[in-house]
C-alpha cells in the first residue's frame, strides 16, 4: 500500500478552511489520518460523523502528537498562544503552517512562541473562502484554482517549505511566495477593506428604524455588497486588529474616495460623479473571471 504524502495531519480550528483542506487531501489520497482540534467537542464529533476528520481532541497537545503536518486555522488572535502550548510536544519531523489572513503579526507571534522550532513554521494564507463557517461548511473543491500565498522567512527550512507547498498543490491550489509586508498591504485592500465596508454598510441598516421595513426592500445590490458581512465576527475582528498597520491607510483611502463622492453629490457635480463611476466600472470589468 502506498504511503500517503501526509501520514498524520493535525488541524487546529476545523471550520470552513481547515475542514475543506481535510476533505480535499482525503479525496486526493494524500493523507493517512486527520486529527481535528477545537474548543467545541460537539462540533468536533460532528466532523467525525461527517467524515471531515478521523479523530478529535479539544486539547491541542494531544492533537499534534506524532503529526507530521500541523495546520493552524484558528482566529489569528489565538495562534501565538496555541503555538506556545504545542511547541514542546511537536514530533521531530513536524512541519507547522497557518491559514491566517495577516502575516506580519502572525510571523512575529510564531517566532516568539516556537523558538528553535520556528524553522519548521511556514507562514501561509489560502486566498479562498465563503461567508459560511463551521465544520459542516467545508467542501473539497474550495482551493481548486485558488491562490495560496506562502511567506517563508530566512530561518524557514527548505524541506518544510517544500512540504507545505506540495500539500496545497495536491488540493488544486496555485502557490505563490510573497514578502509578508507586501502580502498584508495587498490583502488590506483586496480582502480586509471590503469586509469592513460590508460590515459598515450592514450596520447602517441595523441602526435604521423600523428595521423590518428597510430589510423588506433590500434588493440584490445590498445583498451582493453585504454578503461577506455574514462572515464570523470574531475571525474578522482579529484580522482587522492583526493587520492594523496596513489596514489603516487603506481605510483612509476609502474614506477619501467616499468623501469625494459625497462632495460631488452635494455640489450636483455630474461630471465628477460620472468620472468616478467610469473609473470604478473599468476596474471592475477588468477583473479576471472566477475559476
Amino acid at each position: 500500500m502506498k504511503t500517503p504524502f501526509i501520514s498524520r495531519l493535525a488541524i487546529i480550528g476545523v471550520g470552513l478552511i481547515g475542514g475543506s483542506l481535510a476533505l480535499a487531501l482525503k479525496r486526493a489520497g494524500a493523507v493517512g489520518e486527520v486529527v481535528g482540534c477545537g474548543r467545541n467537542a460537539a462540533d468536533l464529533e460532528k466532523g467525525v460523523k461527517l467524515g471531515v476528520i478521523d479523530r478529535c481532541s479539544t486539547d491541542p497537545i494531544q492533537a499534534v502528537r506524532d503529526a507530521d503536518v500541523i495546520v493552524l486555522a484558528t482566529p489569528i488572535g489565538a495562534m501565538g498562544a496555541t503555538l506556545e502550548k504545542i511547541r514542546d510536544h511537536l514530533a521531530p519531523q513536524a512541519v507547522i503552517t497557518d491559514a491566517g489572513s495577516a502575516k506580519v503579526s502572525v510571523i512575529a507571534g510564531a517566532r516568539a512562541a516556537l523558538g528553535a522550532r520556528f524553522a519548521d513554521f511556514v507562514p501561509g494564507h489560502p486566498i479562498a473562502g465563503t461567508e459560511k463557517s463551521g465544520i459542516e461548511a467545508g467542501f473539497p473543491d474550495l482551493y481548486v484554482h485558488h491562490r495560496v500565498i506562502l511567506c517563508p522567512q530566512p530561518e524557514t527550512r527548505m524541506s518544510a517549505l517544500s512540504k507545505v507547498q506540495r500539500m496545497w498543490e495536491l488540493v488544486g491550489a496555485q502557490v505563490e511566495q510573497m514578502e509578508a509586508a507586501r502580502h498584508d498591504a495587498i490583502l488590506a485592500r483586496t480582502s480586509h477593506l471590503p469586509h469592513l465596508v460590508a460590515y459598515a454598510l450592514a450596520d447602517v441598516l441595523a441602526a435604521t428604524r423600523p428595521q423590518s421595513e428597510v430589510l423588506r426592500f433590500a434588493a440584490g445590490g445590498f445583498r451582493d455588497l453585504t454578503r461577506v458581512a455574514s462572515s464570523p465576527p470574531v475571525m474578522w475582528r482579529d484580522i482587522a486588529l492583526a493587520n492594523r498597520e496596513a489596514l489603516l491607510p487603506a481605510l483612509d483611502e476609502y474614506l477619501a474616495a467616499l468623501n469625494a463622492i459625497r462632495t460631488a453629490v452635494a455640489a450636483r457635480d455630474a461630471v465628477a460623479l460620472e468620472a468616478i463611476f467610469a473609473r470604478a466600472k473599468a476596474l471592475r470589468d477588468a477583473l479576471p473571471p472566477r475559476q
